[in-house]
């Protein structure tokens, strides 16, 4: 496929910018922050388009119109696509697994977080850059939609709980619509347990209401602590949807696009 710079956008990336919660906000938050990619099949009059940030993708057309070989930038990724394009991307990677997810929106008050003494809960600044480029391993995806922690901490669209300088948990506005901003949180190892990803997400879903959004959340059906957090910090159940996980590049796909 053909790729298309953040701010420029082909035309059928209308029929990703309809206001929508979740991974549905993906397009609107790289136009809005340039930070993902567009793709297309063709340069002129294209007939599938697709857009990538932090390890998430959307996928529409006509599946007729790609070959398996031309999906590889999707690879690796979890796309959401409508049920017609399944065969193709079936034949273009070496797996592809459908994964259960569950969409919630903020619609509830929060439970009130008590946060262990020593520990600021705050919004995110610029200054805390170094501080997220060193979080645990476990908890680096957090910042994946904004190509890096200096991003993220220069949009200020976060809290933080931080303790003697170090950073114990974060949440964030993962994608930024302009209807609703998806929630994404993550929490130390060791310091699980203790209300910081409750508080800071508390903070950041006051934030997203003052700027005349609402809040979304969206996690695997499988992961319960997820989904307790999110109906603890005020986030009730919209619906369920399937996306799907794509593998590497099918040996198959490597040897057509060969010949």
């Amino acid at each position: 496929m053909i790729p298309h710079a953040s701010h420029q956008p082909p035309a059928p990336a209308r029929v990703f910018l309809s206001g929508a919660p979740g991974t549905g906000a993906l397009a609107e938050h790289v136009l809005t922050t340039g930070h993902g990619q567009w793709w297309t099949d063709r340069a002129e009059e294209p007939r599938v388009v697709a857009v990538t940030c932090g390890g998430h993708a959307l996928l529409a057309g006509d599946p007729s119109a790609v070959t398996p070989d031309e999906l590889a930038p999707l690879a690796r990724h979890y796309v959401d696509t409508p049920g017609r394009f399944v065969p193709v991307l079936g034949a273009a990677f070496e797996q592809l697994v459908p994964w259960e997810r569950m969409l919630y929106l903020h619609r509830a008050e929060a439970v009130t977080p008590r946060v262990p003494r020593g520990v600021t809960v705050r919004r995110l600044s610029p200054e805390d850059a170094p501080a997220l480029a060193a979080l645990d391993p476990s908890m680096a995806w957090i910042h994946e939609s904004w190509e890096g922690p200096s991003a993220l901490a220069a949009s200020g669209l976060g809290w933080v709980a931080v303790r003697k300088g170090k950073v114990l948990a974060v949440a964030c506005s993962r994608y930024l619509g302009h209807r609703y901003e998806d929630v994404a949180c993550a929490t130390a190892p060791d310091e699980r347990r203790q209300h910081l990803a409750l508080a800071c997400v508390a903070g950041l879903t006051a934030d997203i209401a003052a700027r005349g959004r609402l809040a979304s959340w969206s996690c695997s059906r499988d992961n319960r602590p997820s989904r307790l957090l999110a109906w603890t910090a005020g986030f009730r159940l919209e619906h369920e949807y399937v996306h799907h996980v794509a593998g590497p590049v099918s040996h198959a796909s490597k040897l057509t696009e060969a010949a």
